[in-house]
């Protein structure tokens, strides 16, 4: 980071299409400053006066509850894990949290299930999507004007958001051609801005780092997101890279198996990876976090993908298991490494149907 990219990005933030905040907002950062600078909320608060929480070890559903019904923010940020606790707790011990009126959730896709609730408590959710290569800021779903009051306004909302004119974007085809923004044509997502890294820092004296697998020949950004853009520019990310289940030479998303299933009433949280299969190349492994007193079964769980064409048939799981939760990493997301090893491992009571 450069101290212009830092200063562009703090102003990028506080833009109205952006996260919006003034001098009369008090912001809730559940984010560590060494995940993407807490997504420079800590510089675009100082930049604007706004009021800054930051709840330092206190992560916990019940502590960030209680510090939201006696502090008062009006905004919070922070991956979906950490809103999926709190959405726990306020249904078993209610408080009063109508002062949290905007909720920006990124480093993972929301859940539609999670946007819904959520927006039956009064906090009306925004989705973002960054990385710390973006410094984080790469898009903001704002719905256009056109959409908001209709049905068009919560489909708007579930992508990743619109780019700002800060960064440039464009699709990228396994053989590496430019993909259309057509909402169809997916391919790896490629940026370039003002605050989009242009090298790796290589060491005092060392010359910067432009690995090939992270930088295009004329110096794009190579995020390892898969997904599409619409025509009006809305980006909506149905994989990482690294995560999309290869199977008989077709993409199977593992996010859109995961929203699906906690859409389930449950399901509290679900992860899916790849594993190998020696007919098909990979399959989905469906890793299910019941609720308490849940009687769902696997047989139930997969036929409630199936309903109403919620998943294609052919992307449903039949490896299935149970765990107490989901690994996560330090910053609250999934920590899908940890499933592939401890399933090469045996060290999952896997069913398959």
């Amino acid at each position: 980071y450069s101290h212009r990219s830092i200063y562009l990005h703090s102003m990028q933030v506080n833009m109205a299409q952006s996260m919006g905040l003034t001098d009369q907002d008090t912001t809730l950062v559940v984010v560590p400053q060494f995940h993407v600078n807490a997504w420079g909320l800590p510089h675009a608060t100082f930049m604007s006066g706004v009021n800054m929480l930051m709840p330092d070890r206190f992560l916990q559903p019940a502590p960030l509850a209680e510090m939201i019904e006696s502090e008062r923010p009006t905004h919070a940020a922070a991956v979906p894990t950490i809103w999926q606790g709190l959405l726990a707790e306020l249904t078993a011990k209610p408080r009063d949290v109508s002062s949290l009126t905007q909720v920006t959730i990124g480093g993972s896709a929301c859940p539609p299930s999670l946007m819904t609730a959520f927006d039956e408590l009064g906090m009306s959710v925004c989705h973002a999507w960054g990385m710390t290569e973006t410094s984080p800021l790469g898009t903001v779903a704002r719905p256009p004007a056109h959409a908001v009051g209709t049905d068009e306004e919560f489909a708007y909302r579930l992508t990743q958001g619109r780019f700002p004119a800060g960064v440039e974007a464009r699709l990228t085809g396994p053989g590496g051609e430019r993909l259309p923004w057509d909402g169809e044509s997916a391919g790896e997502l490629e940026v370039r801005g003002p605050w989009i890294a242009g090298a790796y820092y290589g060491g005092a004296g060392a010359e910067p780092l432009r690995p090939a697998d992270k930088f295009s020949p004329d110096g794009w950004l190579k995020t390892g997101d898969v997904g599409t853009i619409s025509p009006d520019g809305f980006l909506t990310l149905t994989d990482r890279a690294k995560d999309v289940i290869k199977s008989g030479g077709e993409w199977i998303s593992s996010v859109d198996l995961e929203n699906a299933l906690m859409s389930h009433p449950d399901v509290a949280e679900a992860a899916v990876v790849a594993v190998p299969d020696e007919k098909w190349g990979e399959r989905p492994l469906a890793t299910v976090v019941l609720r308490e007193g849940s009687t769902a079964d696997f047989a139930s769980l997969r036929a409630f993908l199936a309903a109403e064409g919620k998943i294609a048939k052919w992307q449903l799981p039949e490896r299935w298991t149970i765990v107490e939760a989901v690994p996560k990493t330090s910053v609250g997301k999934f920590d899908k490494k940890v499933l592939r090893r401890q399933y090469a491992e045996g060290g999952l009571d896997v069913t398959q149907l």
